[in-house]
């Protein structure tokens, strides 16, 4: 027999129970007969046939919207059921009790492209500028898990991001920086990289003697990332990298309590095209599908849910992008409560990171993209995110410049000190619009889950080609709808200016000098490293891979050992296999 979708056991679960509506039904009843007198008298003809209509933008869900949105777009709302309180059940309102009052979001901005030792100093600028987390973007080279003397490599090193090879530069990046009171978000992306790239910050912790148990911050090891979202030249089945995925969660849990082991990455997947829908849906039957491996494995749902987190993209659609986060929330204590059973509060939170997008920013009339990336961040607060980055105006040419990076955080600071809409909890709750919308959200959501799993969920989905060919769909009729002016994009479909005179834009160059350094640092580590220990550390990490050990604990050994980063990918490549996604036929 099948197993039950989600979305069939919060029907069977869920019950009715007694319905208290917030509206009175006399009042609803008057008002309908007032709401349509008005329509037929004051409407005009050509608004009352175009009632609906449905706003096309960039990443958008094609959402119908009304006109106007009264109490009867949502007559049964119930407001303990649909809305509670803030820190209460269904967390609606958001996860804690004063929400922004208590701890306003942590500001966390990319830290550009160099050297380990210009990654350093750029950690220590934005730290002294007011950031409170670092964000690691790794380069290109380190992203495929190459080393930057590998021929895959030219060309890559120091490009968006830092390059690292082994615990030395882990060392030289962290230098006179108190990782045990700063979080530092590593975007590892893949599950194969953060299980070799998160021992090197860890042994680089172990060689400074600070404690794990006292390590805050975040990975965002998912295998969507790697299996799906990715383009390059190796990959290993998908099946696999999801068990390395949930192997780095149990290691993580077990050894770094304070570290979040993975940041299911919405954002990437709806950055490479498509709806916030379907972004929600996929990361959701990741979670889902990880619990449930988790618990399979002697887990406790409620010890290994409460370090979950998830990484979402705002896009253009702003009131979508409010009710997206809201109903998501909503929608992942339910999961938590009637499908897990969870008892634990912290675990029914739905924790989030928000980039602002950058696919949305243009090259045309780049300081637009200040504006765009303004409301992007406006809508990511008033939704509840836990943490924020600001996409700068200059990153749809480059990695952002020092002074773009600096106007970004100061951003979230205007947002944060100056508006006051942080003095307030869900200052959007309540809204006839934004609740109709929130709970539309989380019915297409729900709807999206329930299609995923009943193709026998997300690692299925993935191996099959399935996805691969929703988003391949999604975002091919995006395009023609941008080349055709159905999405309009200011300054570059639509109220264009070609005469104006535009900023000049600092753009980041590759440096072949960095990449000597780094060549040259490889070559050095490895002739005064023990390359018999080193070697025997790669064997034991391909026999893990082979057998059910958890391969964190062998990817450790290796770094302790001086092994560098692409080593320990080709040793999962000569386990595993390499795979190719299959062409997938409606």
């Amino acid at each position: 027999m099948a197993e039950k979708t989600t979305k069939e056991i919060l029907k069977e679960k869920i019950k009715p129970g007694e319905h208290v509506p917030l509206y009175n039904p006399r009042a609803v009843e008057k008002l309908k007969g007032e709401f349509e007198k008005w329509q037929n008298t004051v409407v005009s003809k050509k608004d009352k046939d175009n009632w609906w209509v449905t706003p096309h933008t960039i990443l958008g869900s094609d959402i119908p919207r009304e006109l106007l949105y009264t109490p009867l777009s949502n007559t049964d709302l119930d407001y303990t059921r649909d809305l509670g309180f803030s820190g209460q059940e269904p967390y609606t309102r958001g996860i804690h009790t004063n929400m922004y009052r208590g701890r306003t979001f942590t500001m966390r901005q990319i830290f550009g492209a160099g050297s380990p030792e210009y990654i350093n100093k750029r950690i220590k600028m934005l730290l002294e500028h007011g950031a409170t987390g670092t964000n690691w973007a790794l380069d290109l080279a380190t992203v495929q898990m190459f080393d930057s003397d590998e021929p895959e490599a030219l060309g890559q090193v120091a490009t968006v991001g830092v390059p690292i090879d082994c615990v030395e530069d882990m060392e030289v990046i962290c230098k006179d920086i108190p990782i045990d009171k700063v979080s530092n978000s590593i975007i590892t992306h893949f599950p194969r990289n953060t299980a070799i790239i998160f021992p090197m910050f860890l042994v680089m912790a172990e060689r400074r003697g600070v404690p794990w148990t006292e390590l805050p911050g975040s990975v965002q090891n998912d295998f969507i990332m790697e299996s799906l979202v990715r383009s390059a030249v190796e990959y290993i089945p998908p099946r696999d990298d999801f068990r390395i995925q949930c192997d780095n969660i149990e290691f993580i849990r077990k050894n770094v309590p304070k570290w979040n082991f993975v940041t299911l990455n919405g954002y990437n997947l709806r950055e490479w095209g498509t709806s916030g829908v379907t972004e929600m849906a996929v990361a959701l039957a990741n979670a889902i599908d990880t619990l449930k491996d988790m618990i399979r494995r002697g887990h406790d749902c409620d010890w290994i849910a409460e370090r979950l987190a998830f990484f979402w993209a705002p896009a253009n659609d702003f009131m979508e992008e409010v009710a997206r986060l809201r109903a998501v929330r909503r929608l992942w204590y339910k999961i938590m409560k009637y499908r897990f059973d969870a008892t634990n509060p912290r675990s029914m939170w739905m924790r989030c990171h928000v980039q602002t997008s950058g696919v949305s920013l243009t090259r045309e009339e780049p300081m637009n993209n200040i504006v765009r990336a303004a409301f992007h961040a406006l809508a990511a607060v008033l939704g509840g995110a836990q943490s924020l980055h600001v996409d700068s105006y200059d990153e749809a040419y480059s990695v952002p410049s020092e002074e773009a990076s600096i106007l970004s955080l100061r951003t979230q600071q205007i947002i944060e000190a100056e508006t006051q809409i942080t003095q307030v909890v869900d200052p959007v709750g309540g809204s006839f619009y934004v609740e109709a919308l929130t709970n539309e959200m989380e019915r297409r959501i729900l709807d999206e889950l329930d299609e995923l799993e009943r193709r026998g969920g997300v690692v299925e989905a993935v191996t099959s080609g399935w996805l691969h060919n929703r988003v391949a769909r999604f975002i091919e009729k995006e395009q023609r709808m941008i080349a055709d002016g159905e999405i309009k994009v200011v300054g570059k479909n639509t109220y264009r200016a070609p005469d104006l005179k535009m900023p000049e834009i600092w753009v980041h160059e590759y440096d072949e000098k960095i990449a000597k350094q780094m060549r040259d640092k490889l070559a050095s580590l490895r002739q005064r490293r023990n390359n018999e220990k080193a070697s025997s550390a790669i064997e034991a990490l391909i026999q893990a891979c082979k057998k059910s050990d958890n391969v964190m604990q062998y990817t450790l050994e290796c770094a302790r050992a001086d092994v560098t980063v692409g080593e320990m990918r080709r040793a999962f490549v000569k386990a595993f296999g390499s795979w190719k996604s299959p062409l997938y036929m409606a």
